[in-house]
């Protein structure tokens, strides 16, 4: 007689194999509580790769193509440096500015008025006008001609600086007896103009090229 033990109870029907295995198959490929999820979010150990220094983090968002690199701040420092616009001669100091690039300059241009036996000194001396024999010693520049010994021009710079007060005298033959204003009414002092200021003061004394 079969054991009435290994049959269900009338009406019920016996679970398959699959439904029994279920649960223990979903346990086993079900994510263990110990271990972290990982997550999108930044912890307080991890920074956010979208905004970490791309340099330190090979992670970290790249800037997309076809956009300007932005520059390191030493980078364009230097750069802007470049960029600035190198000093003027005549912000030189005022003998330097003499010697090298205003005394040139006027020979030249005197030159190219016909005149080649100009002879031009820089020097600090006393202003040699009858009147001014007490008043302190200044630079001057010194043009006189070789071949007829007689002309003779000083360009007075009492303040030693090409912005401030100048003066100018000439003499024939003899002691010079004024002393006059020279580019008083321009604002601000070139090469260009000192140089084309003196060359046309020459020529109104009728000193150059034919005369």
């Amino acid at each position: 007689m079969a054991d009435p033990t290994n049959h269900n109870q009338a009406g019920e029907v016996a679970p398959s194999t699959v439904d029994q295995q279920a649960p223990s198959v979903a346990e086993e490929h079900a994510p263990s509580t110990d271990s972290p999820e990982a997550t999108d979010l930044p912890t307080a150990n991890a920074p956010d790769p979208k905004t970490a220094n791309s340099e330190d983090n090979p992670n970290s968002a790249k800037p997309a193509a076809g956009s300007p690199k932005q520059e390191k701040p030493a980078a364009a420092a230097a750069k802007a440096a470049k960029k600035e616009k190198a000093p003027s001669v005549e912000d030189k100091p005022f003998v330097e500015f003499i010697e090298q690039d205003y005394l040139p300059a006027l020979q030249k241009a005197i030159a190219q008025q016909g005149v080649q036996d100009l002879q031009v000194s820089f020097a600090k001396q006393k202003v040699p006008i009858t009147g001014f024999e007490s008043a302190q010693e200044c630079w001057q520049i010194i043009g006189s001609w070789k071949e007829t010994g007689q002309r003779q021009f000083n360009l007075y710079f009492p303040e030693e600086d090409i912005q401030g007060k100048k003066g100018f005298s000439c003499n024939e033959g003899k002691k010079p007896s004024t002393l006059e204003s020279f580019l008083i009414d321009e604002r601000k002092i070139t090469l260009d103009l000192l140089v084309y200021g003196l060359v046309q003061r020459l020529g109104g004394q009728k000193w150059l090229g034919i005369n």
